[in-house]
């Protein structure tokens, strides 16, 4: 369906925040000879028009009404993929493929939680991602409650082997940049196997979210030494305070846990799809979001917006009636939410960025967007861009909409576009507005209803713009980027 919204200039008071360093000087500055007027109005035209009316909120419709939730190497990635493909040829993209490639799937089965005992409670918890099942009957055991990874890693094995390991950070705090969240998902990534070297019998901690819901949230958990560690789950945040003050009672805790949870053989696939430059069709610009969800919700924040935010970017470019210089490649990333044995293996931006050799010389510059559909407030470009003629032109076409020019570096890019950085691939970032999205991350409650069209649309602008702009210049951001390239960030 398309969108009827209000132009750049309605939209200038509601989306403007403080905070954010703004190069305001850069409204009145010279332009780049490479950003010539006609460029930037060219690129202003494009963005109104793309907060007028945008395919966004189609194709994130259909994607999560037709195929639900989409967990790596199920049936519903790969028809979803299919579907994308589709999409994207019915749209004019060119050279749309899908790559495939091997991965190990989880599927979560039934799984239960409960305290046991004198004064029995039920639990809301759910499994990790490629945790193991328990024994058949599950397992029960006496709570051992650590307060940081730190504290885990420091007990010696006799308090830990046969007892279930908790750990509670305490609650997730909102943040607009989600920089609490970091902290919190290296207990999910690393605890369970902390845990099991010391003989644990399973592993437990507070849910990796902002909300107090009953509703626990979902994320991968890591192998080790290539296998499976012990059964592991997330509890919702009000059961975690439940069973941290029984614990604060000097109660002792014995609690039972069941899981059904399996892996299985299967494989994934990155959709690919590009709009062929008009001049230098060899230099490509890299569009990425992921295709796979977790399998609570549907996977409306995380991320089919972020593919709705691209593929509509791109869309509103071709729409313009005239094909910029070079290519714009868009990719729909699969199984970046979850671990796979080796770094080699399962995840989308790895297999991409492997699979280009030398072509990945040509890729001028990357983006993704993965962060839910909440406004876009900053635009952060490359070292070596900031306080440029680009980012001065950039800042006349962004500034309308809200999106103020920031000093901060873009240095990983995202999980998939992330493994292209160590080979020579610089990055921008339009950064959204995260306060309310780890309230629904990995949860029941990412879906479809959660979207707020204009702010969904806002984005779409803001990525129209400013890929215009990139796609017909000749600026190299390569030549601005330091020698040492950023390592790959970590999994979701």
């Amino acid at each position: 369906m398309s969108l009827r919204l209000p132009t750049a200039s309605t939209l200038t008071s509601r989306f403007l925040v403080p905070g954010v360093l703004a190069l305001t000087v850069a409204m009145t500055a010279p332009l780049a000879q490479a950003q010539d007027a006609a460029t930037i109005q060219r690129a202003s035209d494009i963005r109104d028009a793309a907060l007028r009316s945008n395919i966004a909120l189609d194709y994130v419709t259909q994607l999560t009404t037709r195929f639900g939730a989409r967990p790596a190497g199920s049936a519903a990635e790969q028809q979803a993929a299919a579907w994308a493909a589709d999409y994207l040829r019915a749209r004019g993209f060119q050279n749309v493929r899908i790559e495939e490639f091997p991965l190990i799937g989880w599927e979560r089965g039934e799984s239960t939680a409960a305290i046991v005992g004198d004064h029995p409670q039920a639990l809301v918890a759910a499994a990790l991602g490629h945790s193991p099942a328990t024994p058949r009957g599950g397992v029960e055991a006496d709570v051992v409650r650590f307060t940081t990874l730190e504290d885990l890693q420091a007990a010696p094995e006799a308090a830990v082997r046969g007892k279930i390991v908790y750990i509670d950070l305490g609650q997730m705090r909102p943040m607009q940049d989600g920089s609490g969240y970091g902290p919190q998902t290296r207990v999910r990534g690393a605890g369970p196997g902390v845990a099991a070297a010391k003989g644990a019998a399973a592993f437990v901690m507070r849910s990796v979210g902002s909300d107090m819901d009953r509703m626990p949230h979902t994320g991968t958990t890591r192998y080790v030494d290539g296998k499976p560690t012990i059964p592991a789950f997330a509890l919702a945040a009000p059961d975690a305070d439940q069973v941290s003050r029984l614990v604060a009672m000097g109660q002792p805790v014995r609690m039972r846990l069941t899981s059904t949870a399996r892996t299985y053989e299967t494989h994934s696939q990155n959709v690919i799809g590009d709009l062929p430059g008009a001049s230098r069709p060899d230099e490509i610009i890299v569009l990425g979001s992921h295709m796979d969800s977790w399998d609570l919700g549907t996977g409306a924040i995380d991320d089919g917006a972020g593919g709705a935010i691209t593929v509509a970017a791109a869309k509103a470019i071709a729409d313009s009636g005239r094909r910029p210089a070079r290519t714009i490649r868009v990719i729909f990333y699969g199984s970046e939410e979850v671990a796979q044995p080796t770094p080699q293996t399962g995840n989308g931006g790895g297999v991409y960025a492997r699979a280009q050799g030398a072509a990945l010389d040509k890729h001028i510059v990357a983006g993704e967007s993965d962060f839910g559909a909440d406004r876009v407030y900053a635009l952060r470009l490359p070292a070596g861009a900031q306080g440029s003629d680009f980012q001065k032109a950039a800042n006349r076409v962004l500034y309308p909409i809200g999106v103020l020019a920031s000093q901060q570096v873009e240095t990983e890019g995202g999980v998939d576009v992330g493994p292209m950085g160590p080979l020579g691939v610089p990055f921008f970032g339009l950064a959204q507005d995260g306060t309310r999205y780890f309230d629904l991350h990995h949860t029941a409650n990412d879906t479809l209803d959660k979207i707020d069209p204009a702010q969904l649309s806002q984005n779409v602008a803001a990525w129209a713009g400013l890929i215009w702009l990139i796609a017909d210049s000749d600026v190299d951001f390569r030549a601005m980027k330091p020698a040492a390239a950023p390592a790959a960030p970590s999994g979701h």
